[in-house]
Order: C-alpha cells, then structure tokens, then sequence
C-alpha cells in the first residue's frame, strides 16, 4: 500500500500559479484528461480513473477530511479494460458520482503538483508529497506546506475533501 500527505487548496489565478509551478518543477508538465467514477465504498473512497486512451486505473484511498496535510493510504490497480470493470463496480457498489477534470502534473523532488481545471467546481492545486517507508506524515506534512509557502499559497482556501464531496454539496 502507498502513502502519501495529501493537501488542497482553491485557486484564484491558475494562469500565474503555473508560472510559479513551472518554475520549481524538476521536468516538463504531463497534461492528462481524467475521468473519476467513485463507488459507494463500505469503506475509504474507490474510483475508477479513465484516460482517453482507453486505460484506466482503479484507485482505492483511505483519508481523513482535513483543510491541514492528511495522510493518504492507498492502492492503485491499472486496467486496461476500465469499461467492463466500471459495470461490474456499478453492479457490486452502485455510482456515487463523477468527476471530470484537466490535471496539469508536476514533480518537485517526492512531491506531485496538480494544477485541476475540475468540471463544475473550477480551478485547485492539490499537493502528494509520496512518502518513503522511513517518512513520517510529519515530514511530508512539513514539504507541502514548504511548497505551498514557495508558491505563495500559505493562505490560499484549503479544501478538506475530494471533488466527489464538493461535486455533491453544490448540487445538494
């Protein structure tokens, strides 16, 4: 199982963070095309992640609701059959919801920058700082709030939830 210290924050002016994330990354950015199924889940939250080449992942994640760094345990299963297991989750779990999103993917040393343009709800940055066995939350905890502070995000509005959350309270 990974782990990871995740943290989110709503974005005033994507335009200019990017500037600033560009700046800072260790590469080029990776722009991907996402498509989220979430399953009701007896337990934690399971999504089946689609990419418009047909590949999908199934990502199963346990994380408390914090505005502050949470820590995030999860597994991750790529398929390349999304459609046929997306029916059979829907059959077992029943659909929860969708979120859909542009995700611009940066790398800062052990930390993966999102810049999402999500669907409905507008523009994030959400922050996984992936931790190595011998990291503590604290210590990732500690690089996320670096970056956001380097970013010029130490007071930015954070957001304790995921999109599926926030994608459910707007509409009701």
């Amino acid at each position: 199982m990974g782990r990871n210290v995740d943290i989110k924050a709503r974005v005033d002016d994507s335009g200019e963070l990017r500037a600033r994330v560009e700046a800072m990354a260790d590469g080029p950015v990776e722009v991907l095309d996402q498509r989220d199924v979430f399953f009701h889940a007896p337990e934690g939250r399971l999504k089946l992640r689609t990419f418009p080449d047909g590949r999908g992942e199934l990502i199963a994640y346990r994380r408390p609701d914090a505005t502050g760094p949470a820590l995030s345990d999860y597994r991750i299963h790529r398929t390349e059959a999304p459609e046929s297991l997306e029916g059979f989750l829907a059959e077992l779990f029943g659909i929860r919801g969708e979120v859909r999103k542009c995700r611009l993917l940066y790398l800062i040393g052990q930390t993966r920058v999102h810049l999402d343009e999500v669907e409905e709800l507008g523009d994030f940055i959400e922050l996984e700082v992936v931790l190595s066995d011998d990291q503590t939350e604290e210590d990732g905890a500690q690089i996320a709030e670096r970056i956001l502070g380097n970013l010029g995000l130490s007071g930015a509005e954070r957001i304790a939830c995921a999109y599926i959350d926030l994608l459910e309270g707007a509409q009701g």
